[in-house]
């Protein structure tokens, strides 16, 4: 093999479950010509040398998932700059997608690049090499480098507004000239070698990251907005030049080259400020992590810093004091404001047993505390992370704005040489025609269009943040929007998820104490929510339970289960009926009417079914489902109920609800077959549940929400994650939703209306180059004031 062509690589593989998988990997790999591959079933991963001559890196990778296991691709987020516009993220974009088994998307609002790439055939290194070689600037994101990225923000700033402030100085005598010009007595007012040597520094010092970007942006074999800006300042500045030089007599235009450049530096400034403060919901997450913490070491409590906290370590929060990390309350008792977590501005209780969260507030009492989660693992940064990657993806709304600013400056440059052309041969006057193509090459602009929708997209996810919806990325917000319909289960979304026994009705010949204790003997095997409420009963009871043997859960429907070598059954009045149960109809209805669960137990003697009894059971409804039914329904989204209630309980919470639709009798496994009947006839449908339970009806529907998710589980679980338990949250999401789009298509209009008028205008000598430069600077400000707007939405409480 020749040394020269001999790589070498290393491949993280998954789903090995035992050294036979190493070996047949191994097999596949040296079966390759010129490969030499050790699998190593401890590490997981693949250790390959191979001769590039001869075989590719897919090819490498293919063999492997061939053999039936995977190469988990890995995310990184790198932090972009000297981007000037949404050219330049369009080009960082395909210069990253270039790369062998690489997939980048740019956001140009929060200048942030998102890369999915095979650990062993690409490393960050290659990746910022790449962003490098296309004339920009990047480094790896950290979970330091937030504070250092704000730093470096603030000081390009301060460096941008001192350079603004030198170019309005040397710029204000050419705009009283100008002014002068237009009111017939500004020809003289400066001779034109005094004019020239104020324009100079500001074309070629002020404005020399124009010259820089744009140089860096054709060497890479793009076009961005600093191609226009200097293309249309040089006209005017070296036409002027040569009219200074030489004498001849025609008037200059240097007010117009640098008057355009000191507006475009103001333009940025603003439009810096302006998405600055599009992060602000995100930053105010970051801020609420505490930096120290109280905990108890050799009898004294001392302070220590929040991050050196593990799990178990007992830590202390005196009242008015934020918490550090999650944890259980093991001492003490409280009121704590979730308001920063949930939106929710009443405070909630907290005693020994409950759990609290970090950055919370304690309002009153001293809380002695066990750490349960930390650090990364924290609700709150669990919520950070979510919001960054939602503010850092893209909507489907953005890709006809990312293609047209893909080719939108070579359009410009093109129509601004038609326009030269064609107005020097209409008019037969030269200077008319520079002056027209140099507006036509300042007032067009690509930043609008790039910023129009992922400023929006940061506005409302961090604004969702705050009222306790958090939405996994754009596209899920995107679509919240069409939903028609809104399934929702009924068990923990329309009722408060802790079902109670209202009602026991043992057998003429069992007392009630005996009945139940056989009905927790039965239940203590199971999950089910119904098997929680008869354990609690029993325990308020003060029974004693029996041991149960040879238990078996039939899904949905009920238990079997021996005690004291007594064959029994437990669930639902059908289950009991196809085992032969004689049941008392007349009762069981009246209790189903009245929206409550009835199970029943009977004793197996001789293979047939003698009833014990029956518990009826009831889960109140949440204090806010009517109001939250009535409000989708006054959005015009349908509700369906789906329960695995009988049609008579069912009814009746359908009924108290004021749903129309609903489903009963629905077991677990078929919710989501359900959910996809109602998407056959094109409905758009949202999918309700706790983001676990109902995992297979939450992936068929067209949106998911994981309700009142306190878990890292089930946030990924869903497109959008509620942290309140309350139905209210649903329609709150789906009216971000609204108003975020509603944002998208009124910036993404005036972007477009903006350059679709203002360009033909300036090829027809109805703008001057400086107006057209001071309009081109306004369009991205507007664009993202616009985005801000939404900070004014409000949760319906």
């Amino acid at each position: 093999m020749n040394t020269a062509t001999q790589k070498h690589i290393e491949l993280p593989i998954e789903g090995m479950t035992c050294a036979a998988c190493a070996t047949r990997i191994e097999k596949n790999l040296n079966k390759l010509p010129g490969v030499e591959a050790a699998v190593n079933f401890a590490s997981e991963k693949a250790r390959i040398h191979y001769d590039d001559r001869q075989i590719k890196t897919g090819t490498l990778i293919e063999a492997i998932e061939k053999a039936g296991f995977h190469i988990t691709p890995q995310t990184v987020q790198l932090q972009l700059h000297k981007m000037t516009c949404a050219a330049c993220g369009t080009h960082i974009e395909k210069a990253l997608n270039r790369l062998p088994g690489v997939t980048a998307s740019v956001n140009v609002a929060t200048e942030t690049a998102k890369i999915r790439f095979v650990p062993g055939t690409m490393t960050v290194d290659r990746l910022i090499a790449a962003v490098v070689d296309a004339g920009y600037g990047a480094t790896e994101i950290s979970e330091t480098s937030h504070a250092e990225e704000k730093a470096r923000r603030q000081a390009a700033y301060r460096a941008e507004l001192r350079l603004f402030w030198i170019s309005a100085i040397l710029t204000l005598p050419l705009v009283v000239q100008m002014v002068g010009m237009f009111t017939g007595h500004g020809m003289d007012l400066l001779p034109h070698w005094l004019q020239w040597l104020l324009a100079t520094p500001v074309q070629f010092w002020i404005g020399k990251r124009f010259y820089i970007g744009a140089w860096h942006a054709l060497r890479g074999g793009g076009a961005n907005m600093d191609v226009l800006v200097a293309l249309g300042t040089s006209m005017a500045y070296f036409f002027s030049a040569a009219v200074t030089v030489f004498s001849l007599d025609q008037h200059v235009y240097f007010e117009a080259s640098a008057a355009i450049i000191t507006l475009v530096l103001l333009g940025k400034l603003m439009e810096a400020r302006a998405k600055d403060r599009t992060s602000e919901a995100i930053e105010a997450l970051i801020k609420l992590q505490p930096k120290t913490a109280r905990i108890e070491r050799d009898g004294r409590i001392v302070e220590v810093p929040a991050d050196s906290l593990k799990a178990g370590d007992i830590f202390i929060v005196r009242p008015g004091e934020n918490l550090p990390v999650d944890g259980v309350v093991i001492e003490g008792a409280s009121s704590v404001n979730e308001a920063m977590l949930t939106g929710e501005s009443l405070p909630v209780g907290k005693q020994p047993g409950t759990e609290v969260f970090a950055a919370t507030t304690n309002q009153q009492g001293l809380l002695k505390c066990r750490a349960t989660s930390v650090g990364a693992r924290t609700q709150l940064a669990a919520i950070i992370r979510l919001v960054e990657e939602a503010q850092g993806s893209k909507a489907p709304i953005q890709r006809m704005a990312d293609t047209v600013s893909g080719i939108f400056v070579p359009v410009v440059v093109v129509i601004s040489i038609f326009t030269l052309g064609i107005t020097w041969w209409l008019t037969a006057d030269f200077v008319t025609a520079l002056i027209n193509a140099v507006a036509v090459l300042v007032i067009a602009c690509p930043c609008a269009l790039g910023l129009a929708t992922p400023t929006a997209i940061m506005v409302g996810t961090g604004r969702g943040a705050q009222a306790g919806v958090l939405v996994k990325n754009a596209a899920a917000l995107e679509h919240a929007e069409k939903i028609q319909t809104v399934i929702v289960d009924k068990t923990g979304t329309l009722t408060e998820g802790k079902p109670q026994v209202t009602d026991i009705i043992p057998a003429d010949t069992l007392d009630e104490q005996t009945f139940i204790q056989i009905a927790a003997s039965l239940e203590q095997g199971s999950e089910h929510p119904l098997a929680r409420a008869v354990m609690d009963r029993a325990e308020k009871m003060n029974v004693t339970l029996k041991p149960a043997t040879d238990f078996t859960a039939v899904t949905g429907s009920g238990i079997k289960a021996r005690i004291d070598a007594t064959p029994y059954l437990l669930g639902s009045p059908q289950f009991l009926a196809q085992h032969g149960a004689t049941l008392n109809n007349d009762k069981i209805t009246v209790l189903q009417s009245e929206g409550k669960t009835v199970i029943g137990v009977a004793a197996l003697d001789n293979d047939s079914a003698r009833i014990l009894g029956y518990l009826a059971i009831a889960d109140r409804l949440r204090d806010t489902s009517v109001k939250a039914v009535q409000r989708l329904q006054d959005m015009g989204i349908e509700v369906v109920m789906l329960t695995g209630d009988n049609p008579l309980t069912a009814a009746a919470i359908a009924k108290r609800t004021g749903i129309m639709i609903y489903r009963a009798e629905v077991l677990p496994q078929d919710k989501a077959a359900e959910v996809k009947k109602l998407k056959e006839n094109g409905t758009v449908t949202g999918m309700v549940g706790d983001g676990i339970n109902d995992a297979p009806a939450l992936a068929a529907a067209d949106v998911s929400f994981a309700i009142g998710a306190g878990s890292d589980v089930a946030i990924e679980a869903a497109d959008i994650t509620l942290i309140r338990n309350d139905l209210m949250s649903v329609a709150d999401a789906i009216s971000l939703s609204r108003a975020t789009l509603r944002k998208i298509r009124q910036n993404l209009f005036f972007a477009f209306i903006y350059n679709v008028l203002g360009i033909p205008l300036a090829a027809v000598g109805m703008l001057n180059p400086v107006i057209a430069g001071a309009a081109m600077a306004m369009s991205s400000v507007s664009v993202v004031s616009n985005s801000l707007l939404l900070k004014r939405w409000h949760p319906n409480q």
